[in-house]
């Protein structure tokens, strides 16, 4: 078993933990780098997407998993960003100008979300983010002089100065803004900003007899998390090469939801769990409806449905998500064989705040 000895007041703000933890970021990091020379087309596109739904689920994770507001609306925000991006791209804007721009519309947008943000809390505060969603598809759909309505819109290729990036040199693209996102992002959590979400999350009251102001918090919360996922649904929009108005539906927000759940609330790590499990997930099912019976293989709404139950079985049986689970599995293999059954009993009385990973 290893200890972290604590030398300096700064390595609680550390972004790494010790020099063993920074290797293994290390390590995957190059792994990651060196993968598409070694693997084939689907393994790239599908770590594209990895990357592009990562990006996406820091946005929500910085709402619901650290400000503790539910939205079942963020597929909106990903609608708005890739519409945005393609019809600026359409216009001859360069895409290094047409995705900020994109990025800052979509932050506009979650502030005015928030507004309702002040007045309503858990299921109330879902259901009009759901319904903001709602209002964007319809307008995506009616409005065809400019989105094109379900005939849809044609992405222009990525370019870069001139130069139309391939499928290996967008892997890199999408990496390197997932890594500029997660350093940006957790940073933000160990700034007094991020420690506003978490105790606007963990109390209102206490957060409002520190000193916090809650429709400022809330509307910061709202706004960075639609600008992440806005920038999701730029890079979205190259690898879909067609955008369609039923390309963001209410399903893509309930993936979005389970991606953080699923993965673990409360971590930047989870995100990634939770994105790799998003992406594979529609594959098994596929896979699998190759071996069920006709009668239910052939049901056009198995894949909600398996969405569904599988959020019901992890919040029931691991509410802390594959990062929980990988986190107890790290520590069973540090302690063993001293490890005890009951080491994570006491867990549940310690306050959210110290689970933040």
């Amino acid at each position: 078993m290893r200890f972290v000895l604590k030398t300096d007041y700064h390595r609680d703000s550390d972004l790494f933990r010790d020099r063993v933890q920074f290797s293994w970021y290390a390590a995957l990091f190059i792994f990651v780098l060196c993968l598409p020379i070694v693997s084939g087309t689907y393994v790239e596109s599908q770590l594209t997407t990895v990357f592009m739904w990562s990006i996406a689920g820091a946005g929500l994770m910085i709402l619901v998993g650290y400000t503790g507001l539910i939205s079942l609306g963020h597929a909106a925000f990903l609608s708005v960003g890739a519409y945005t991006h393609a019809i600026m791209l359409d216009l001859g804007v360069p895409f290094f100008v047409s995705i900020p721009l994109a990025m800052v519309l979509c932050s506009a947008l979650g502030v005015v979300v928030s507004i309702a943000a002040l007045r309503m809390t858990g299921i109330y505060l879902a259901i009009a983010t759901l319904a903001f969603a709602m209002i964007v598809e319809k307008i995506v759909k009616n409005w065809s002089a400019v989105t094109g309505g379900n005939a849809g819109f044609k992405v222009a290729p990525p370019e870069l100065f001139g130069w139309e990036l391939n499928s290996t040199a967008y892997y890199y693209f999408c990496l390197l803004v997932l890594t500029l996102v997660m350093l940006c992002v957790s940073n933000l959590l160990r700034a007094p900003t991020g420690r506003a979400f978490i105790a606007v999350r963990d109390s209102e009251i206490s957060a409002q007899a520190m000193g916090i102001n809650l429709l400022k918090t809330k509307a910061l919360a709202f706004a960075i998390s639609a600008a992440l996922t806005g920038l999701a649904g730029t890079l979205l929009a190259y690898q879909w090469h067609y955008l369609f108005p039923d390309s963001f539906s209410m399903l893509t927000s309930i993936q979005l939801l389970m991606l953080v759940i699923i993965g673990g609330l409360g971590s930047m790590s989870g995100v990634v769990f939770g994105a790799i499990f998003i992406t594979l997930l529609p594959d098994g099912i596929a896979t699998v409806r190759e071996w069920l019976p006709d009668s239910i293989g052939n049901l056009p709404g198995l894949e909600p449905l398996t969405f569904g139950l599988l959020l019901i079985l992890v919040l029931i049986f691991e509410p802390l998500g594959i990062n929980g689970r990988w986190q107890k599995m790290r520590l069973f293999f540090s302690q063993f064989p001293l490890y005890r059954n009951k080491t994570l009993k006491r867990q549940k009385s310690f306050l959210r705040t110290e689970r933040v990973h």
